[in-house]
């Protein structure tokens, strides 16, 4: 190409990929045959213009492959906007042309485009050349000018040189070569730029992966933004939640007439506007339901965990060892998050190490399906103070003013609920000093959104739904405790009744609205409107939040607390950052790319830690699985039952013994409730197992009681499935036997009675951070009830520092 193209090259420098550019500048004589094409592989090329010193016409806009017409092929233009200057055996990518050519060849190539319809590739061609449609073709931004008879030749000219040469040494002016300057060029599709970045091997995988994503929350929507741009085949959403106001703010999949939607299947209607070409399966459901079974998670290549909560991630953890499918678990804690990756027999795995009870609470459990005390607390304090006497969220969330201009776009009974509930809100805090006030605030928080929350049904399919009270029937019941009030606040180790609670309410609330009172009468013109703020020693806001939150626990039937608890747990509320989502969603993509590859030895654990002096993010190698760990240090196996059939018989002398190779072993079977089997009991042998509540997806614990030799754990998932009645009723998955990793030897330690000796000294030993109390039988005593509850569900969150905080992370 000379300087006539030097217009259009001036625009497609903007189009510039400048990773790819080599800026090498061959010999100007050197020219390449197509067969040199061919043999440096640079099919997969799209070629918008060639230049060549004898056939250009061919090559115009047809991969280069196909330019079999061309005999030397000197620079082209590809579909990228690079132009392309060629040697023999070698692709070189530079700004500028390495030649100059002549105006004949330039005004051919123009008197080509100009009367003929640019050929496409066929569809055989396209696939020679890895590319699943034509690239698609943009409009030009602005209209290039015609080339001057200087610009032809590429060589500049005196001012007056036009004026005094001969007239037929100017070129008649050539409306074909004016409209090839201004022919629009095709860019580059989003597939095409994956391809670039991943390269074709990683790319393809990418395309034909099937991946799970928990949780549609703050990581989620990032994540599904990511894994959807980056062309994931097959994406799969669980997320039981529904979409909350406090959402809106950093979950940017979500709208205002999204609320009370499911987040699942809206963050997939979002995110398919992104890229139509991913298929998004979406499921409003928890993930422990059953239909979520070891087979179901079997069918995926990847799964991502952007969970909110202990329980559900260490569900989700089980259920990827056993069905032996990577997983990489994500989280974030205010400006904190780290990514890990989990892979059966590879690395550690989420339960490998002890986990601290976590302070981390997800905003929608908060408002709408709270199961701790905690939860309500949180709600006493971070919602409900602040919406009659602080800074109402909804009041400065909400303007409707626009809202009948979007009335296509939203729907019309989201906007009024919407409107009814900030309406009713404003009217309960204009109320606030009246004797109507603390019947308004009830009837609103305690009966109207309960009721709300109770039409919800899949919301209460697998848990109890709350109970609405009724204010006169509550108050009617409480004449004693409203006599006794002061006696009630004297004491900070009492738990309030539901009646003595509504007593404190009222109380607290008539001493909040005479303060709200006041400072709205000390305030200026130009002051902002006054706020009362929760603060632990501030009775008034403490007595208000105890009563709120034990009152919201009767509803939802949770444990109730004194004030003396209330007030350790209340402590700092550290809100979700949406930087640190976006961040935790990046690396998870990344390290899933490492999967792809099965380059589990590169995989690392990331720790984002701004406040770290090191780095921001602090990269480590992934650890090695704990032989100890009761999750993963298991044997995990399946086993195809017919349920109509199959007895508990078939599984323990069937499967186990003689297709899994236990024979004599001493094994026992457990399950979630207790033991089925062992060596002396054998009553459940003849029994089905649906008489024993095992279904589809339950899970039993094989234990081998031999004292050498011993076999590790064994974790067998009951699958349900339909087998031929001539055959037996089980079918192992895989069949036949297995090789059943033992246990390890550990070294006998000596007794030491709780004592140890240093240097002849002989100290006593006990548990790290706690006194030991004076009386040991207290000590023995206090050491079986831990014991006892070590193997339940971390269900109960106890915040029992003094400096420890309450983070809102949904």
């Amino acid at each position: 190409m000379h300087a006539v193209h030097s217009g259009t090259a001036c625009a497609l420098v903007v189009l510039l990929q400048p990773i790819w550019l080599h800026n090498q500048s061959p010999a100007s004589g050197n020219r390449s045959s197509p067969s040199d094409w061919r043999s440096a592989q640079w099919s997969s090329y799209s070629i918008v213009h060639c230049f060549t010193a004898n056939s250009p016409a061919p090559c115009i806009r047809t991969p280069l492959q196909h330019c079999s017409a061309a005999k030397h092929v000197d620079d082209c233009v590809t579909e990228t906007g690079l132009i392309l200057s060629l040697v023999p055996h070698r692709l070189n990518f530079s700004k500028t042309p390495n030649r100059h050519t002549s105006r004949s060849v330039m005004e051919s190539v123009s008197s080509t485009e100009a009367t003929a319809p640019a050929p496409t590739a066929s569809a055989s061609e396209l696939q020679k050349t890895g590319q699943s449609h034509p690239a698609p073709v943009v409009e030009q931004q602005a209209q290039q000018p015609a080339p001057t008879a200087q610009q032809i030749d590429g060589e500049p000219k005196a001012s007056g040189e036009d004026k005094q040469g001969p007239p037929t040494a100017q070129p008649r002016p050539n409306p074909a070569a004016q409209a090839a300057q201004t022919r629009p060029i095709a860019k580059l599709t989003r597939e095409s730029y994956n391809q670039q970045s991943l390269g074709t091997s990683l790319n393809s995988k990418v395309k034909q992966s099937r991946v799970l994503m928990v949780g549609a929350g703050g990581i989620g929507c990032e994540l599904l933004k990511n894994l959807v741009l980056m062309g994931f085949g097959e994406i799969h959403i669980v997320d039981l939640d529904t979409i909350d106001l406090s959402n809106l703010n950093r979950q940017f999949l979500f709208r205002q007439e999204h609320i009370k939607k499911s987040k699942a299947l809206v963050a997939k209607e979002a995110a398919e506007r992104f890229n139509p070409n991913v298929r998004i399966v979406a499921y409003h459901a928890n993930i422990k339901d059953d239909q979520f079974t070891v087979a179901w998670f079997r069918g995926f290549t990847v799964v991502f965990n952007a969970l909110d909560n202990l329980e559900a991630r260490r569900h989700v953890n089980k259920m990827c060892l056993a069905a032996n499918v990577p997983l990489i678990e994500s989280g974030t804690t205010g400006f904190n998050g780290q990514t890990q990756v989990i892979k059966k027999g590879v690395t550690a795995c989420y339960d490998c190490t002890p986990k601290e009870t976590p302070k981390s609470f997800p905003v929608c459990t908060i408002r709408s399906t709270p199961s701790q005390p905690i939860h309500c607390i949180v709600w006493g304090k971070s919602y409900l103070l602040n919406e009659i006497f602080g800074a109402s969220e909804d009041q400065a969330a909400f303007d409707h003013s626009e809202d009948a201009e979007n009335a296509n776009q939203i729907a019309a009974k989201e906007i009024e609920e919407l409107k009814r509930e900030s309406e009713a809100l404003k009217k309960i805090r204009a109320a606030v000093g009246t004797p109507e006030f603390p019947k308004m605030l009830f009837d609103k928080v305690f009966n109207a959104d309960i009721e709300r929350l109770r039409s919800v049904e899949e919301m209460w399919k697998s848990r109890t739904p709350p109970v609405a009270l009724d204010y006169a029937k509550v108050l009617s019941e409480a004449g004693d405790a409203i006599a006794s009030t002061d006696a009630l606040l004297a004491d900070d180790q009492k738990i309030w009744s539901l009646e003595e609670n509504l007593a404190v309410f009222n109380d607290s609330l008539e001493r909040l609205s005479k303060r709200a009172i006041e400072l709205n009468k000390a305030q200026g013109p130009s002051d902002l409107e006054p706020i009362i703020a929760f603060d632990k020693d501030d009775i008034d806001t403490l007595d208000f939040v105890t009563a709120s939150a034990n009152i919201r626990s009767t509803v939802f039937g949770i444990e109730k607390k004194s004030r003396f608890d209330v007030k350790q747990m209340a402590g700092n509320i550290i809100p979700a950052i949406a930087t640190t989502n976006a961040i935790v969603a990046g690396l998870c993509v990344l390290e899933s790319f490492k999967i792809l590859k099965g380059e589990y030895d590169q995989a690392k654990e990331v720790f984002l830690t701004p406040f770290a002096s090191a780095r921001l993010l602090a990269p480590d190698r992934s650890r090695p699985p704990n032989p100890e760990c009761p999750v993963c240090g298991v044997f995990n196996t399946s086993v195809i039952v017919d349920l109509s059939r199959a007895t508990l018989g078939d599984v323990v002398e069937g499967y186990l013994k003689e297709d899994l190779g236990l024979g004599d072993r001493e094994i026992s079977v457990n399950n979630d409730v207790g033991i089925l089997y062992d060596f002396d009991e054998t009553d459940n042998l003849p029994r089905k197992l649906t008489e024993l509540g095992i279904r589809n997806g339950s899970f039993l614990t094989i234990m081998d009681d031999s004292e050498e030799d011993t076999l590790v754990n064994i974790v067998l998932d009951i699958e349900e499935g339909a087998l031929d009645a001539t055959e037996k009723p089980y079918k192992g998955v895989p069949e036949g036997k297995s090789d059943i990793p033992r246990k390890s030897k550990k070294e006998a330690l000596p007794e030491t009675n709780g004592t140890s000796t240093t240097n002849g000294t002989v100290h006593v030993e006990g548990p790290k951070g706690v006194k030991r109390p004076n009386d040991d039988s207290e000590w023995q005593s206090s050491k079986k009830v831990k014991v006892a509850g070590a193997g339940q569900e971390d269900d109960v969150v106890l915040v029992d520092d003094a400096g420890g905080a309450i983070v809102i992370d949904d």
